[in-house]
């Protein structure tokens, strides 16, 4: 068995109004992956999407922070943490195995911005998905980050944030929490 942490701290916490902050435990056990993550001070009663991110190259992806926001706008959008995250690998969805990334099934924020996410994932076809889309059947999640997303529509977003997926806008993918998953034991 294999157990790996996320401590997951806030981004964009000063643009946005909120800052959402959270843990997350993967934890390998033979055939399963069970993924446990629990966020705080998210935007409320909205959808977050959760992915983990990181290179295809199997490279150490490390954190986003102010540091990314290279047109310096006041936001880290989802293509400025491309340089230090890597790619979205994974969805924290109904359906991780899958890997269908944009969609409507992930966890929903409560009235004070709360929410808990439990899912076991197969590991066979999780690790088959990986290998068909990255060529590679590694996780390697020690090298990987968490990035949760999403703001209210209300909250007003320069013309310069980008990271808009299929009819979801920067609202929806915008970075609010990001932690490096590291391996406990």
């Amino acid at each position: 068995m294999k157990i790996y942490r996320a401590e997951l701290v806030p981004l964009n916490a000063n643009a946005i109004g909120t800052a959402a902050h959270g843990q997350a435990v993967l934890i390998e056990n033979g055939a399963n992956l069970t993924i446990n993550l629990e966020l705080f001070d998210t935007p409320a009663n909205i959808q977050h999407w959760e992915h983990f991110h990181g290179f295809p190259d199997n490279r150490p992806a490390e954190i986003a922070t102010s540091a990314q926001d290279v047109n310096h706008d006041g936001f880290v959008d989802l293509p400025e943490t491309g340089a230090v995250s890597g790619t979205t690998m994974v969805p924290l969805d109904n359906a991780p195995h899958k890997m269908n990334i944009p969609h409507d099934d992930y966890p929903v924020a409560d009235a004070n911005g709360h929410f808990a996410y439990t899912k076991v994932v197969p590991l066979t076809e999780l690790d088959a998905k990986f290998k068909a889309t990255f060529n590679d059947s590694d996780l390697a999640l020690d090298k990987r980050v968490i990035y949760v997303h999403g703001v209210t529509d209300d909250v007003v977003l320069p013309d310069t944030v980008a990271g808009a997926v299929g009819h979801y806008s920067t609202h929806v993918t915008l970075p609010i929490a990001v932690g490096k998953i590291e391996l406990v034991n």
